[in-house]
């Protein structure tokens, strides 16, 4: 090809040089262009000697083609390929970027020729190169002659070679090397050289055809590892190799079924069937025939059969000196041509046995007997023995066949047997197990059955016996109430003779021993009594029940039988509180004094004992002069003025009078069925706060007029101080008196006394020109007062005016207030609606509080009244 373009080119070339001559004047020369050549390592050029990896991904800039035109003229490059060959690049005719665009296979096509050409638009030059494909480890070895299937004789000798193992692997360098190694289980039999691929059973390893016929070894071969897409891989492949055993006659003959039992009976005959042996050869692959015979202690009486190894009897059992036969048996191989070989021999024990055919028996006094029946008190001591049960059992064969268990079968586990197991005879006893089951009201009679059953032989013969105890019964229950305790209601008004509850018990105990008998005892028991036989509980015909006086009784209840034994359970009696009390006031007419702002509360008691038949509720009936002025809270009895009434001058424009004294008819109604109302004369005087004089002292006893405490502690605390300053002013007075008595040397000087300044304590909490002391009394030498205003809850104010110092004086106490006469009242209110009389209450004890809080309430009413009489004028 490379001629023929040569040629073709000095054709070309002689039409130029002819057309050169024509032109010569007009034009001049044109030159070809051409590649740079590089070297074999550069990525530009006319790819002459470029190598290329096979794992090169497709889409790859592998190459650039590059050259240049002698004019200096604009070049470009083409890429071809023979035809009908794959076309594996691409390039870019203005840049010569060449690209992959077809995979690559190294073991498929090492290398192929491209032309690439180089054309300036007049002339054009083609190149032939060729590409060399570089090796990656893209292949894994393949086995050439595996998987495969080989037969091993088992005497083969260890070490020895049973199969070669080829791998090729179709990269070259360290990809294409191939290694061998087995992945086989711990103790595996072969092994196999690395590198030629040998495999070999171990030494020491033999084969066995009798243990493992087959045997499977997995063959892995490993390439030595390569380069491929950038990072170094191993490839590998496995195959399977089949080792078959093949049988050797190298195993001696092995019986089957060992150890070997036989039994002589008492009515066997010659010739009968003691036992059958059976071997076989242990080379199972090859198997030849077997053959019996004894070898010693058949005595002559025992013969074996040759080929099938069937042992009989030659002579009655009678003859036999023996109970134990232990004969040795041979089993040999049979060769081919009749000669013995391998044997192997083992032992048959015959032993002579009696013939089951007796069953076990019960005997009595009198014989056999399959029942047995005895009369007891109930709850024996454990561990008795039944001594009216005379029991023997028996069994008249011998040996193994007289061998048997005896057990008990009834209800729950109440007796035990003694024996348990029985050679030939026994006498049989029988103890108490479980005393507590032993029960009277839970059996009156007990059946059980006694069992013996042999043990050691297929028969397994038996026999039972029926055991039937009658129990007597015995006082040993407790009467039981059906409840621990017993709860019960009865209302208070019901007459003497009620019945409150019935109690309940029962003793399970036949006879006299079940009967049962009451009684009642306890601090609460004192208006209850019991009918000794029923059980009803019921009221004293004298008793009155009172849920007020008390609500609650709780006694015993004893229920006892004819012995004395007995239980008790706990009742709880409940009084059901009746409506049966109206509220009422300590008083009927009530007198309050209500500072504004401050409520003024009164109280009614109900003495019943549960609500709602004790819970109150207050409401105002009727108020003189006015109705529209007070207001009372339902629940605590608080009357409070109006919301808008905040001040007398309020009160004075409703209702026009100067008065300030009301009459309030207050009701109290409980919320029982049927509903009981009690009322009270209220009178209230009403008044407004006044700021006592003292400052900051008289803020604080009116702010704690409800507090005695804190205003004593107050108190105490001023004394100490007092005392205090006291002590320091006549230290001060002494050191000096003493420091001015000192007798000085040289001269003496007199010196004329100074005025002594007296020492006047005021009062630090008085401010001059309070408002309240307008309520102060003239007194002929004026001191620092104290005035403190104390303003109960109870709406009971008063001023207490106290000189200090020195310790101030008791107030006067007013005249006592007439008495009240209820012909002078201008109407008259009921107190009590229901049919029920109002209970009365003792009055409360007059403490000296009270007494205090009276006095300082008619001073201040006095003080009021004063107040008015200077108004009015």
């Amino acid at each position: 090809m490379t001629f023929f373009c040569r040629m073709k080119n000095v054709k070309i070339l002689h039409f130029s040089l002819l057309f050169v001559f024509v032109h010569a004047c007009v034009a001049r020369a044109d030159f070809a262009p051409y590649f740079y050549d590089n070297g074999p390592y550069s990525q530009n050029g006319n790819l002459a000697l470029f190598s290329l990896s096979e794992d090169t991904p497709v889409g790859t800039q592998i190459y650039c083609l590059n050259g240049t035109d002698p004019e200096g003229q604009e070049v470009k490059y083409g890429l071809s390929f023979d035809p009908g060959s794959k076309e594996y690049f691409r390039v870019d005719p203005e840049s010569g970027n060449v690209t992959l665009v077809e995979k690559l296979d190294r073991e498929k096509q090492d290398s192929f020729d491209v032309f690439v050409s180089i054309s300036d638009g007049q002339s054009k030059v083609v190149e032939r190169v060729t590409v060399f494909v570089m090796d990656t480890n893209d292949e894994k070895p393949e086995f050439q002659n595996m998987p495969a299937i080989i037969d091993v004789v088992e005497t083969t000798q260890s070490g020895s070679s049973i199969f070669k193992a080829e791998a090729v692997d179709r990269d070259t360098g360290s990809g294409g090397s191939v290694t061998y190694y087995l992945q086989n289980p711990p103790g595996s039999l072969f092994a196999i050289d690395r590198h030629s691929g040998v495999l070999r059973i171990k030494a020491g390893g033999t084969l066995d055809f009798e243990n493992t016929k087959t045997h499977f070894v997995t063959v892995f071969a490993k390439d030595g590892g390569g380069n491929f897409n950038g990072k170094e891989q191993f490839l590998s492949s496995s195959a399977t190799l089949t080792i078959n055993v093949i049988d050797a006659q190298d195993t001696p003959p092995s019986f089957i079924g060992t150890p070997y039992f036989g039994y002589v009976y008492e009515v066997s005959v010659p010739g009968s069937e003691i036992f059958t042996v059976v071997a076989k050869d242990g080379d199972v692959g090859n198997a030849n025939p077997i053959r019996y015979s004894f070898d010693d202690g058949d005595d002559g009486v025992f013969s074996i059969n040759r080929t099938t190894g069937r042992i009989t009897l030659l002579t009655y059992p009678m003859y036999l000196k023996r109970e134990i036969f232990n004969i040795k048996v041979r089993a040999s191989e049979v060769s081919p041509e009749g000669r013995l070989m391998d044997y192997s021999v083992t032992t048959v024990v015959i032993r002579v046995v009696d013939l089951n055919n007796n069953p076990p028996t019960f005997y009595g006094e009198n014989g056999p007997q399959s029942m047995f029946e005895l009369t007891m008190y109930e709850h024996p001591p454990e561990g008795e023995i039944l001594r009216g049960l005379k029991i023997t059992v028996n069994d008249s064969d011998q040996g193994a066949n007289a061998k048997f268990n005896l057990r008990l079968i009834g209800p729950g586990r109440m007796l035990r047997v003694v024996p348990q197991t029985v050679l030939n005879e026994a006498q049989v006893t029988i103890f108490v197990e479980d005393s507590a089951a032993m029960d009277y009201e839970k059996h009156h009679f007990l059946t059980y059955k006694l069992l013996a059953v042999e043990i050691d032989t297929p028969e397994r013969f038996s026999a039972t016996a029926d055991i039937v105890i009658h129990l007597l019964d015995t006082n040993d229950n407790a009467p039981k109430f059906s409840s621990d305790y017993y709860i019960a209601r009865i209302p208070e008004n019901s007459p003497g003779g009620s019945n409150v509850v019935s109690v309940t018990a029962t003793d399970p105990d036949s006879g006299p021993w079940g009967e049962v008998r009451f009684s009642i005892y306890g601090s609460g028991a004192d208006l209850f009594l019991i009918q000794s036989a029923s059980g009803i509980i019921y009221t004293q015909p004298w008793a009155i029940l009172d849920a007020e006086v008390r609500s609650k009784y709780n006694f015993y209840v004893k229920a006892e039988d004819s012995e004395g034994k007995y239980n008790l359970a706990e009742v709880f009696v409940t009084v059901l509180d009746l409506n049966d009390h109206p509220p009422a006031f300590n008083d009927n007419f009530l007198e309050k004094t209500m500072v504004i702002g401050a409520p003024v509360k009164i109280e009614a008691v109900d003495d019943d004992a549960e609500v709602p038949n004790n819970v109150i509720e207050y409401t105002i009936m009727k108020a003189e002069p006015d109705n529209n002025i007070f207001d009372i809270n339902a629940d605590t009895g608080e009357i409070v003025l109006k919301s808008y009434i905040k001040s007398m001058a309020i009160i004075q424009n409703i209702t026009q009078q100067r008065d300030f004294t009301w009459s309030l008819v207050v009701q109290a109604r409980d919320l029982g069925q049927p509903s009981f109302s009690t009322t009270a004369v209220v009178k209230i005087d009403i008044t407004e706060a006044t700021q006592l004089s003292g400052g900051p002292l008289g803020s604080f006893l009116l702010q704690n007029r409800n507090k005695p405490l804190q205003i004593l502690g107050m108190l105490a605390g001023v004394i100490v101080l007092m005392v205090l300053v006291t002590v320091i002013i006549s230290t001060a007075t002494f050191i000096r008196n003493k420091k001015s008595n000192r007798i000085l040397p040289n001269r003496r000087v007199r010196r004329r006394p100074k005025a002594q300044h007296t020492w006047i304590f005021k009062n630090p909490f008085r401010k001059p020109g309070a408002s309240g002391e307008r309520f102060k009394v003239e007194e002929e030498e004026r001191e620092p007062e104290v005035m403190a205003e104390n303003v109960n809850y109870n709406n009971n104010v008063s001023n207490v005016v106290r000189q200090w110092p020195p310790p101030p004086c008791a107030p006067t106490l007013p005249p006592p207030v007439p008495p009240y006469t209820p012909g002078e009242r201008q109407w008259v209110v009921p107190t009590v609606s229901a049919s029920v009389a109002p209970k009365l209450k003792k009055k409360p004890a007059i403490t000296r509080q009270d007494t205090m809080n009276k006095a300082l309430v008619s001073e201040l009413k006095m003080r009021l009244e004063q107040k008015r009489l200077l108004k009015h004028y």
